[in-house]
């Protein structure tokens, strides 16, 4: 008999979409779980609910593109990527997920498309269902309607798309039902994406600020990321005043990240809810931080990943958080 185990790394390898992206429990509108309280989980209204559902996406093709500066650094100082490596790290990862209730969708690999894993960047999940967003980077535009096509295979919903500018998914932060920012670096994502997306929300009566920042820091989830319902990491070295006191009179609690760290993915960190949060191994002082202020921290080895710019939230695109 084979087990379980060997199967889901057999079918992970050879992307099989018949075994490793399955629906076993609807998710949109429906109740789950048990003891008299039901849980409801209905698509991504915050940054910080109880995740339910995750979308990964296998890196068999995972290398260093010079498309930011970290990913240039590591190229300067000679860093190679081992894809061998990257789906083991990646494997771990949805492991370290499965064994805190999340279940995992992977989307399988396909050649020419070397940053497929860093599945936040192409799709968003909101309240209404899928946007499928538009990246800038010349190499990943082809990401977006394949991921968009395979959420819409498996019977998740679709709100619409970003068909003018562009609009990356780590420039997104969704902070709480009726607030959204979205970060506008000019570069990944410019002014008419950031415009598109807005207004999406706008139309549902949520607030949209957009937070215009130096393409220097590739995406907004490198320098601010939600940590808790009320708490967000920050590089108060780099964020505008301005944006740190909207975040202190909306009630939310600045967790200082320093640039250098934010630099090693520091900020990137992706809460499970119920004061989890996932980071990377590396992240120590962070970490610790965290810990201090009664989170539960797993910590994941991801430095295949990091080398290429991006950290534990770019790796993940939310499906279903509980509300």
């Amino acid at each position: 008999m084979v087990s379980e185990t060997l199967m889901f790394s057999h079918a992970y390898e050879e992307g099989r979409r018949d075994l490793i992206i399955r629906r076993e429990q609807p998710l949109f509108g429906d109740q789950m779980g048990g003891g008299g309280q039901p849980k409801t989980a209905s698509g991504v209204s915050s940054e910080t609910g109880v995740l339910d559902t995750v979308l990964l996406a296998a890196p068999c093709h995972l290398a260093i593109v010079p498309a930011n500066s970290v990913s240039r650094e590591s190229l300067r100082n000679g860093l190679c990527c081992s894809t061998r490596l990257a789906r083991s790290e990646h494997r771990r990862l949805a492991e370290l997920l499965n064994d805190h209730g999340v279940r995992t969708h992977i989307v399988p690999a396909k050649p020419g498309l070397p940053d497929l894993a860093f599945t936040r960047d192409t799709t968003l999940m909101t309240p209404w269902g899928l946007v499928e967003l538009r990246p800038a980077a010349h190499h990943r535009r082809a990401e977006a309607p394949y991921v968009a096509s395979i959420v819409k295979d498996h019977g998740f919903p679709i709100h619409g798309r970003i068909e003018d500018g562009s609009i990356e998914g780590g420039d997104i932060s969704i902070v709480r039902p009726g607030l959204v920012i979205i970060g506008c670096s000019g570069e990944r994502t410019d002014e008419t994406g950031a415009t598109a997306l807005a207004r999406m929300f706008e139309e549902k009566g949520w607030r949209a600020i957009i937070y215009r920042y130096d393409p220097h820091f590739l995406h907004l989830d490198t320098i601010f990321c939600m940590a808790g319902e009320n708490s967000a990491l920050a590089c108060i070295d780099v964020l505008d005043d301005g944006l740190l006191l909207q975040l202190a009179a909306l009630g939310i609690d600045i967790i200082p990240v320093s640039y250098k760290e934010a630099r090693k993915l520091g900020c990137n960190v992706l809460s499970l809810g119920a004061k989890r949060i996932l980071s990377t191994r590396e992240n120590t002082r962070v970490n610790d931080t965290l810990r201090s202020l009664g989170n539960t921290v797993i910590e994941a080895d991801l430095s295949q990943f990091t080398r290429c710019g991006g950290g534990v939230h770019c790796l993940t695109m939310p499906l279903a958080r509980q509300t």
